[in-house]
């Protein structure tokens, strides 16, 4: 691979200038050497970049990797091809594996991991409790000053139930300057569960899961927070409820934020009348009325990120009865499109802000200053970029897939907006959107 890579003709999206006209941006020992029009490539591999818009490379605050523990579902390996063929230079991977990451040497295994496959960067967030099982504090401390540098803690897959427990999380991770993300969920309501509470569940005769099983758990988290001063983001938000709590909850100076996945501003639970485990999730898809709420929330800047909340799983894992089949979705390689055609072709969000919320946005909230990231593409800035095309279209098929797993409700799906290649740390990790040479 080239030493130097020039990337000749794109737009540029920084943040907070936004897009730019065309220019060039010269790439050297793995870093931006120069952005302007009309660099000579001297001797530098050009990218031809015309009709395309160069972005920091994307970040997603919520992905399940699988690793340690369940690898035959997905590895870092596998993850985090998917990752850069999604555009994204960055992930945070849940703890919910076996073992969990609770613990530093656990996190340290997944960072470096991640490290030696160098296809994005792969960081842990922390457990809050040990083994996951809300009843002692995991030492966040130790996994804060470890090399993977755990700024996030949660126990995502399961809700810390014990609201003694998660305050006392608040007030410790408060005292380190971490974060908590919250998986909101009351499991007296939700458990046993299939899909959303309503008209469609009782036509279909599946056990639901009301909107207020997440409600009542992102209240009591906001109150906490609101109580200890701590930095909170929930997770996967997916009801009109929950959005209108966390923009109460900021007019009162709350120190909250929140994410939305894709597959909860794409798709409603009246799609669940195919009985396609596929569409089965947690937190699950829900109303149209809800829909509209996530998307009102994108556009009035109550939701700040959207993340992918990847989530594979075998094949006999979905393949098998709706009450039985597991709950996930993947989402790495159909983020980015299905942004573009469901949020930006919508006019809920511009271009510009849409992207915001993959990079400008979760950068700032997991500090990823201190690796190096930049969203501005300044000289001197890690070469962490992704360039896509934002007008064309393609047809999902989960057989491409980089991802070990397939569990994607969009097979077949026409969408707008495609990666063409991606930068890690100012190498090409992806060409013409494919994995590079010598890096399968």
């Amino acid at each position: 691979m080239a030493d130097s890579i020039l990337i000749k003709g794109g737009r540029a999206l920084t943040f907070p200038g936004g897009l730019t006209g065309e220019v060039d941006i010269m790439v050297e020992a793995g870093r931006i050497k120069q952005v302007e029009a009309g660099i000579n490539a001297g001797g530098a591999m050009v990218i031809d970049a015309s009709g395309c818009v160069v972005a920091p490379g994307l970040v997603d605050m919520h992905v399940h990797l699988r690793e340690p523990g369940m690898e035959y579902k997905e590895d870092i390996a596998s993850g985090s091809r998917a990752a850069a063929r999604g555009g994204f230079s960055a992930v945070f991977c849940m703890p919910n594996t076996e073992p969990p990451v609770d613990n530093l040497s656990v996190a340290e295994y997944v960072y470096d991991r991640g490290v030696d496959e160098g296809f994005c960067m792969v960081l842990p967030h922390g457990a809050i409790t040990v083994g996951r099982r809300g009843e002692t504090l995991a030492p966040m401390g130790e996994m804060a000053a470890c090399r993977a540098g755990v700024m996030g803690y949660s126990d995502d897959g399961d809700p810390v139930a014990n609201s003694e427990m998660m305050r006392r999380a608040m007030e410790y991770a408060r005292t380190i300057g971490a974060l908590i993300i919250s998986h909101s969920e009351e499991r007296s309501l939700s458990d046993g569960g299939q899909m959303n509470e309503g008209y469609y569940s009782t036509l279909l005769g599946l056990r639901g899961i009301p909107g207020e099983a997440e409600q009542i758990g992102v209240y009591r988290d906001i109150c906490l927070a609101e109580k200890t001063g701590a930095t909170l983001h929930l997770a996967h938000i997916s009801t009109s409820g929950s959005v209108e709590l966390v923009r109460s909850a900021k007019r009162r100076g709350v120190r909250v934020t929140c994410e939305v996945a894709p597959h909860h501003f794409s798709l409603d639970d009246s799609m669940l009348t195919s009985y396609d485990t596929n569409l089965k999730m947690n937190p699950p898809l829900r109303s149209r009325g809800d829909v509209e709420a996530l998307m009102e929330g994108l556009a009035d800047g109550t939701i700040d990120v959207i993340a992918t909340d990847h989530a594979p799983h075998a094949s006999h894992e979905k393949e098998t009865e709706f009450d039985r089949a597991l709950f996930g979705v993947v989402g790495l390689e159909t983020c980015l499109a299905l942004v573009m055609t469901k949020v930006v072709d919508s006019g809920v969000l511009s271009l510009e802000d849409a992207i915001a919320r993959l990079t400008e946005a979760p950068a700032r909230i997991m500090s990823m200053e201190r690796w190096g990231y930049g969203t501005a593409l300044e000289e001197g800035d890690d070469a962490n970029l992704v360039v896509f095309d934002p007008e064309q279209r393609w047809t999902v098929d989960p057989g491409e897939f980089m991802s070990r797993s397939r569990n994607t409700p969009y097979a077949g799906w026409d969408v707008r907006g495609r990666v063409q290649h991606t930068l890690f740390k100012g190498r090409l990790v992806v060409i013409d959107g494919e994995l590079a040479e010598g890096t399968r």
